[in-house]
């Protein structure tokens, strides 16, 4: 009776231990307790824009924001604290509270009496399963090796981009033949951006240059660069570049490179900088002759840091643009090389305009589903448009025009073509969808250079309006470009009548400058519709295409 008794109270008492550890612990973390708020870079930034952070506390992990709406908490290591401390109040706290280290250390007691019952009873199974996982976790977090893939792509399997394969030819020589190069002393850039909307094809395009070098090719995303831990990213840089150089000559193609490479300053995230810090360096630590080409690829090339743009490192930019209606037809010509159709292309290629090589490849795959759908071998022209609005209202958009919008963006954008060559205002192509003036290239520009391209800015809207008698939405980008080249020719470079800027004198730059396009408009009336009509049928045109009709007419 007495062993009995005594089993039974030395029960009582594990049980008892049990919950009092358990207590004990409940307490700790109720007192331990931390209320701050965790918040991103981002969040962090917007507090700071905001001046809604009223005190900077700093302890030994955090910086503690503490704001009127309640605090909230940032790792120290993961933003740039200088001009938050510039800005606010700093205390630091540098003492520890006694009372918290004793809760804790009754806690960390309780959580051992639960894993001493653990291992005692035959739980240790569940420990090491618990280990398993931790090892798992670590194992699928781990960056993986940065490999070369072989490219079997081919400039044959990209359709219209004849622009583009010229700049990249030479490119090419070089990575086939390198010693022809380095025994004439030329050298070759070291870098080359690709710069282009969505779904142009700027990763394939890079794939096709290493497939028609027939040399290695290293892929990695620019997102791929940025870890939680700072230095993972730079010394994945690092990797990736001592890989290319044992295997050149070799291709690194960096994909959104924008995210790795964005201006540094503000709030910024010390992972992201040592990253870029590092390919920065990586790049001017190779020689031309190294048979390394690294190629990046980004459509927000005005958000990328100077440091990353200047000579000796990304050279070359090369401008890939939607395709016009050649270039669409040869495109599509691709895609449906092996699938059996009756199509005129060009007129697939007309009720696709604005749509990009990506949208083109979805566009003949889903015409194809619904010629199989209804039990037809032979793609038909019915397939394309009972698909097209399903192509349109996908994730993005894409700008598609009616026949009438067609016809009222030719008159608008022949218009800034026309405008454009008449005040001598370089520009690539003027196309229906796009128009891009080339940036000036020199250190001083003159007032009236920077009223002409006002002009060419506010020329489409005065069209319009003459043809229509209206005024239409697709304006709306070129006068607010318009506006701030108003206000940068009055306030930066104070090219006004007044040192101090009056305030209607903004308004009256470009009133003035209206009613001169208006009036050239006017006298060049026959040239206009020309032009127009050129745009209607080629659908893109250039400074020496209009240049000759000009000549024709005068």
């Amino acid at each position: 009776m007495k062993t009995i008794a005594l089993g039974y109270n030395e029960k009582k008492l594990r049980i008892i231990i049990i919950l009092a550890s358990i207590l004990l612990s409940l307490l700790a973390f109720v007192f331990l307790r931390d209320t701050a708020k965790t918040v991103t870079v981002s969040e962090a930034s917007k507090l700071y824009s905001q001046n809604r952070i009223t005190k900077i506390v700093l302890d030994e992990e955090y910086l503690r924001l503490q704001t009127a709406d309640g605090n909230f908490k940032i790792y120290k290591g993961a933003i740039n604290t200088k001009p938050l401390f510039e800005k606010y109040p700093v205390e630091v706290v540098a003492e520890k509270s006694y009372l918290k280290d004793f809760l804790l250390f009754l806690a960390i007691i309780g959580i051992f009496a639960i894993l001493f019952r653990m291992i005692k009873y035959g739980s240790g199974q569940q420990i090491e399963q618990l280990h398993r996982e931790i090892d798992r976790a670590e194992e699928m977090t781990k960056p993986e090796e940065v490999r070369a893939i072989r490219s079997t792509v081919k400039f044959s399997d990209v359709a219209g981009i004849a622009d583009v394969k010229e700049e990249l030819e030479e490119i090419i020589d070089f990575l086939k033949e390198p010693q022809k190069y380095i025994d004439r002393d030329i050298r070759l850039p070291k870098g080359v951006l690709l710069v282009g909307p969505p779904g142009v094809g700027k990763t394939f395009i890079s794939k096709a240059v290493a497939g028609e070098a027939n040399v290695p090719f290293f892929y990695q995303s620019g997102a791929s660069f940025v870890y939680i831990y700072v230095g993972m990213g730079a010394k994945r840089v690092s990797e990736l570049f001592q890989k290319a150089k044992q295997m050149a000559p070799s291709i690194i193609f960096i994909d959104e490179i924008d995210a790795v490479g964005k201006s540094r300053g503000g709030l910024r995230n010390d992972e992201r900088e040592a990253t870029l810090n590092q390919l920065l360096t990586e790049m001017d630590g190779f020689e031309e002759s190294s048979g390394v080409i690294v190629i990046g690829a980004t459509n927000k090339v005005d958000v990328l840091d100077e440091a990353l743009l200047r000579a000796g490192r990304f050279d070359r930019r090369i401008h890939i643009s939607l395709p016009d209606i050649h270039e669409r037809i040869k495109t599509l010509e691709l895609y449906l090389a092996k699938k059996p159709h009756n199509l005129i292309l060009e007129d697939v290629a007309r009720m696709t305009v604005g749509f990009n090589s990506a949208a083109l490849s979805t566009l003949t795959n889903e015409a194809a589903i619904h010629a199989m759908k209804a039990q037809r071998a032979v793609l038909e022209l019915k397939d394309f448009e009972a698909v097209r609005e399903k192509v349109l209202m996908g994730k993005q958009r894409l700008l598609s025009f009616t026949e009438e919008e067609r016809q009222i963006q030719s008159v608008y954008q022949g218009a800034k073509a026309l405008v454009a060559t008449w005040l001598d205002v370089e520009f690539e192509k003027v196309g229906l969808v796009t128009a891009r003036l080339l940036d000036d290239e020199r250190e001083i520009v003159s007032r009236s250079q920077i009223l002409n391209r006002i002009k060419v800015y506010l020329a489409g809207s005065v069209a319009t309006q003459r043809a229509y008698g209206e005024k239409f939405t697709n304006a709306g980008a070129d006068i607010t470009k318009a506006k701030s080249l108003a206000r940068q020719l009055m306030h930066e470079y104070a090219m006004g009548d007044h040192f101090v800027v009056h305030g209607t004198e903004e308004e009256e730059i470009l009133q003035s400058a209206k009613e001169e396009v208006d009036s050239l408009l006017e006298k060049l009336h026959d040239l206009h519709i020309k032009i127009s009509a050129y745009l209607l049928d080629e659908e893109n045109i250039t400074i020496e295409q209009a240049r000759m009709i000009i000549r024709e007419l005068f």
